[in-house]
Parts: structure tokens; sequence; C-alpha cells
């Protein structure tokens, strides 16, 4: 029997009404977990795909591993010599790549001290160092610790900027993943080592050793290893020409760090800390190469179709050959200055067409402008060794004999510097008088395109091919350097080489991207006329009454005089068997000098130069001149007995 009051009983209706109440309540809230399931789901999902597009919808792909060694780096060119050795950077320096089995095991140990010491232990993310720079960052309550890998940070400076944000970050990680898993870690410290910004404008542990302490990476000390390792933190502020207290207290960080981590003796600890590093003096700019360094660089993106933006270019200079150029240029202006001579240029060539000497002008942070090659100026006199040239191709030879006597063709009649005439003579001795009536009458008697034709041959390509008679005492305008490239024929007997600067050219890895092929010397001229024109020239040197005899040297040796009209230009070239070389001396206003000849400033630049050139070289005969001369050729041996004349003669 029921005890419960008859008040409180429910009847059945109402009862199974409660329940259904209930159960509805119960699927209501079901319902809205499974909503709120589905929308956080969703939301998860939203989130993730908002997060993966910010991150990394737009990260880029990873290349292969050698493409890494150039990718997005700053663009930079390393100028070596014809020895190997370094003579000049333009940009960013890089250094050539050093293997990790290259270096002292100190030196990739400090970087790991410096900046991921659980690097071997990581797999491109480090967590604990996430979260130990976390901590510190919120003591602080800003950041002080970054927490980034060796590997993030390669992947950092290779394909992401500098920016400070959730998103860098998130793809830093993603793409320092990736690296490792196609790379070893010797791989990734290696490329970290080789393309680290130390400041200085210095790339790659081989540049900041050679820009800090002017040597290799492979020789630097435990000292200087840390204090290298201590600036990839700050590069600029700690930069050592700046402020080397604050870098070297950095690496007492370091050094303590590889103690801790056994990487180092204590006593090595203490003798590097009782030993800090002393930075190399400051080399001047680029010194007396910064013409060469203008051309190679031209030069460099001419011969690379697509040039990478880091460059190591071997050149054909000859450093002791340049400063020598450039001492004997600068003496010679300052010599011949008191008479309107304000600059000058040389350039000298390897008998295979290598410059080995370049100077454009007096200083190079005074005027860039190089007057070797891009000044384009009247040659005088020393074109008309192509007219002699092209009149012996014409058959006539240099005991022939012209009249130097006043000569008018049309309207045009050019006289001797002098004003005096010597009547019938040979053209050998025209030739070292460089008289201006008889060049004029060959160049009339043969024609101008002949002559035309030939100079274009040697390469003086500026030449028109159908010009005018003044083309006889060098009206139409060249450059130094194609002068004395032109001259060279006759120094190879008839046989053309193209100039050159760059030897060769390789990428930051060492990659080689261009060598020159050395080709033999193209024939364009008959070699018994270029001995003939071999020993016209010589008498420039040694007749009596050549007016280039300030040029004579201690062996054997040919050259050329010529002056410009109203004295705007002077020329001396001239070679031996072993060395070509050729001046020009000027205004670069085109202000006439007060008869400056080019028997005189020019040639006496010139000697200087060649002396200094040939030291240790043992005298040496023209073997073609003295081979191969014919019969005819033996004008030059008499020419002293044959012509007894003034022999102060001088004209251009």
């Amino acid at each position: 029997m029921s005890t419960t009051p008859t008040s409180l009983r429910r009847p059945p209706a109402i009862r199974a009404d409660l329940w259904n109440r209930a159960a509805l309540a119960r699927a209501a809230r079901s319902r809205l977990v499974v909503a709120g399931t589905i929308g956080a789901v969703l939301l998860a999902l939203f989130l993730g795909l908002w997060v993966w597009r910010l991150a990394f919808a737009e990260l880029p792909p990873i290349p292969d591993k050698a493409a890494l060694w150039s990718l997005n780096r700053p663009p930079g060119a390393t100028f070596l010599d014809h020895n190997g050795a370094l003579i000049g950077q333009r940009g960013p320096r890089h250094g050539p790549p050093v293997a990790l089995k290259a270096m002292p095991a100190y030196l990739p140990q400090a970087f790991l001290a410096a900046e991921d010491r659980r690097f071997y232990q990581h797999g491109g993310v480090d967590p604990l160092s996430i979260l130990r720079a976390l901590k510190a960052d919120l003591a602080a309550r800003h950041v002080v610790q970054g927490g980034s890998t060796i590997t993030q940070q390669v992947a950092r400076n290779i394909f992401l900027s500098p920016e400070q944000s959730l998103r860098r970050k998130l793809q830093e990680a993603a793409l320092a993943m990736r690296i490792e898993s196609m790379m070893s870690k010797d791989e990734v410290l290696e490329l970290y080592l080789n393309r680290v910004y130390f400041g200085g404008g210095a790339y790659g542990v081989e540049a900041a050793a050679q820009t800090y302490f002017g040597k290799p990476a492979a020789r630097l000390s435990l000292a200087e290893a840390a204090l290298l390792a201590a600036l990839p933190k700050a590069p600029t502020r700690l930069d050592p020409a700046n402020d080397l207290a604050a870098a070297i207290a950095r690496s007492r960080h370091v050094l303590a760090v590889m103690r801790q981590e056994g990487w180092i003796r204590p006593a090595d600890e203490a003798f590097a800390l009782a030993h800090p590093p002393a930075l190399a003096e400051e080399a001047s700019a680029e010194g007396d190469f910064g013409y060469v360094l203008d051309l190679a660089a031209k030069e460099a993106k001419t011969l690379l179709k697509t040039p990478p933006p880091d460059l190591v270019v071997r050149l054909a200079v000859d450093p002791r050959l340049q400063s020598e150029a450039a001492k004997a240029v600068r003496a010679g202006v300052g010599q011949f200055a008191p008479r309107g001579a304000t600059e000058a240029a040389l350039v000298a060539l390897a008998p295979d067409g290598g410059v080995r000497a370049l100077v454009g002008g007096l200083d190079h942070r005074d005027s860039p402008f190089d007057r070797a090659t891009q000044a384009r100026r009247q040659p005088g006199s020393t074109f008309k060794a192509f007219v002699y040239a092209a009149a012996l191709e014409a058959g006539l030879a240099p005991d022939d004999v012209r009249p130097d006597a006043p000569v008018k063709i049309g309207d045009y009649a050019p006289t001797n510097d002098d004003g005096l005439f010597i009547g019938n003579v040979t053209l050998a001795e025209a030739f070292a008088r460089s008289l201006n009536t008889v060049a004029v009458r060959l160049t009339h008697e043969i024609g101008v395109e002949r002559v035309a034709e030939l100079s274009r041959r040697f390469g003086l390509k500026d030449i028109p091919a159908h010009p005018d008679l003044p083309i006889a005492l060098g009206a139409y305008e060249v450059t130094l350097l194609d002068l004395v490239s032109a001259y060279q024929v006759f120094q190879h007997g008839g046989g053309r080489t193209q100039p050159y600067l760059i030897e060769s050219i390789s990428n930051a890895r060492g990659d080689l991207l261009y060598r020159r092929n050395p080709r033999p010397a193209e024939a364009v001229y008959d070699e018994r006329r270029a001995a003939t024109m071999v020993q016209m020239l010589r008498g420039v040197i040694e007749a009596p009454f050549g007016t280039g005899r300030r040029a004579q040297l201690d062996r054997p040796a040919v050259g050329k005089t010529g002056t410009s009209q109203n004295f705007r230009d002077a020329w001396f070239v001239g070679f031996t068997p072993d060395w070509i070389c050729g001046v020009w001396m000027g205004d670069d206003r085109g202000r006439p000098m007060r008869r400056v000849f080019g028997g005189e400033g020019p040639a006496s630049i010139w000697r200087q130069f060649m002396l200094a050139a040939h030291q240790g070289l043992a005298p040496r005969e023209f073997e073609r001149s003295t081979a191969r001369a014919t019969p005819r050729d033996a004008f030059y041996a008499s020419l002293a007995a044959d012509f007894d004349r003034d022999a102060s003669a001088e004209r251009p």
C-alpha cells in the first residue's frame, strides 16, 4: 500500500509529459553539443586554413643543394690577379667557399656556442631553445632571445625577410625542417658559415677573416674565431671596426660556452682571453686597380648572359706591373704638368694579349673616367705605322724614295711640324723622322680605302670604310687599348690576338662559369712584311734622327711617336719581344699642351715602365725580324751612315 500522500500523486499522463520534456531537453543538449563540436571543428579548420594561407601558402620552394650557395645572395664580386691573389672587391664581399674540414675545429664550434649549441641534437627546430627564449623574453618583458636554430637562420637569410612576425617564424620553422630533410648537418653548418653576414660588407667566414684580420679563415686563432662568432647576432652594432670592445665582450661569452660544452680546455680559454685579437690595418679602397676593376666588372656582365650575384673573377693583371705603370704615369704627368699635361694613360699587354697593366688616369677616386678604354682621341703620327704597312702590302719597300716637299691634294695641304722639307728621302727615313708629307703622298698613292681596310683588319674598328685623306696623319679617333692591340700585330709577325682582361669567372661555390679559351693568333698580315715593319719601327728609336730616341732601352726595342694637331694629344706605342706598351698624354678638356711631343712625355713614361717590366729578363732579339728579313730589308743597318742630317729633328 502506497504511503505517498494523495495530494502528491501525479496522474500517469502528467508523468509521461514530464518524461517527454526531459527527453527533449536532453536531445536539445545533445544537438547543441554536436553543433558546438561541429562548429569548433569548422572553426579549427578555418583557423588552420587561415594560418596555412598566412604562413605557408606562399612558402618558397627549396631548390637543389648547389643552388642554395648563391640563391638570393647580395650581389658582389671578388677580383683576383693573374696569380690568384686578391686585388679588390666590389659590393658585398663574398669569400670563396671554405669546407668544414679546412677549418680549425674550434671555428665552427665557436658558432655553435654562439648560436645553436644543440645543433646536432635537433631536427631544424629546437623546442627547448624556443622555451628558453620565451622564458627570457617574458622575464625581460621584451624580446631578448630569438630561439632560432642555425638551420632556421639559413632559411631566413636565403628565403625570407628579416621582419619580426609570427608568420615569418612559422615559415622559418617549416623551411628549416625541409632543409634538414635534404641536407646533412655538416652541409647545413658549412652553408651557414659561408653565407652568414658579419658586418663591414663581409659575407662568409673567409671574407670576414680577410676583412677583419687580413688572413684566411683556415689560419684564424681561437680568439679570432670567437670574435667572428660573436658578430652575426648584431653585425652592425658589434662591427669591430666601430666597437671592438663590445665585440670582444661578446666573444668572452662564446669562449665560456665552448669551455662549458667541453669543446676547449680551460687553459685554451685563458690563453684566448689573455691574447685578444687585433684588427688588420684597413687597406686603401682599391689602390691602383680602380680602372681595372671598373673594366672587369663591365666585361664580366657581358661574358655571362645571366650572371649570378656573387662572382670570383680572375684577371690577367700583374700587380707588380700595375703598380709600376701607375708610378710611371704619375711621374710623367708631374714632369710635364708645367707644359699643360694634366692626364695620362697606359696599357701593357702580354704576348698573348692579356692586359697585364692598365692605368686610366692619375687617380680613379678623383676621376673614374678611363682614358685607356673610354676616351677616343686622334692618334696622330702613331697611325702612320698602318699607312706604311699598307704601302708595303701594296708592293713598296723601305728603300723606295719619295719627296719630302710641299704637297697639295685638292684643298688638303699639310706640312711638316717645323715647316721644313729635306727633299728626296727613303720610306725608312721618312717613317723614322715621321714626315707628314711622305705619309700623305703614300696614302694618296695607294688609296685611303686600302689604309682604312688594313687598320680595321688590325683591330681599329672605329676607322670608317671610306675615310678622307687626313687619315694619313691619324685624324680618326681610337682608344689607347685598341691602338696598342693593333701594334701587337707587328710584334706577332702578322698575327692578331684579341686583348683580354678576364681569365676566368666562378661563383661563390667555386663552380667555373667562364674560362678564356686561348686561341692562336689570327693571320692578318704577311709575316715578312711584319718583320720589315719591325725594322722600320726600330729606326724610330735607334736611328740618330728618330723621333723616339728618348725611349731607348738596354735591349732591342721598337716604337712610334705621335702628336695630334695643336699638341692636344701625345702618344708613344712600342714593344720588345717580351712586352708591348702604349702611353697617351694630354688634357681632359682638350686644351693644347705647350709643344709636348709623343717622343717626350709619353716616351719617358713608356721607358720607365718598360725598364721595370723587363727586370730579370735577358735581352732578346726580334726573331722574326732578323731571321726572316729579306735582302731588301737590310736598309736599317746603313741608315745612320746614309743620312747625316740634323739629329735634333722632332716631329709628331
